[in-house]
């Protein structure tokens, strides 16, 4: 399930791939985030295999 504030324009972090750096997600279509990440430039990551971690202070709050 894809964290409702997983949208275009949230600052992100792959956990598994902490060398990537911070990423800037840029589209969103269905499970399928793309986010362009400082060391590994665009990636498109599943998040039914992969939970990102929002970056920045929680909007829930």
């Amino acid at each position: 399930m894809i964290d409702p504030f997983i949208e275009p324009g949230a600052l992100v972090r792959h956990p598994g791939q902490e060398s990537w750096g911070l990423g800037q997600v840029q589209t969103v279509v269905g499970s399928r985030v793309t986010v362009n990440f400082q060391d590994a430039g665009k990636r498109v990551i599943d998040t039914n295999h992969v939970r990102l971690a929002y970056v920045g202070p929680d909007p829930r709050e």
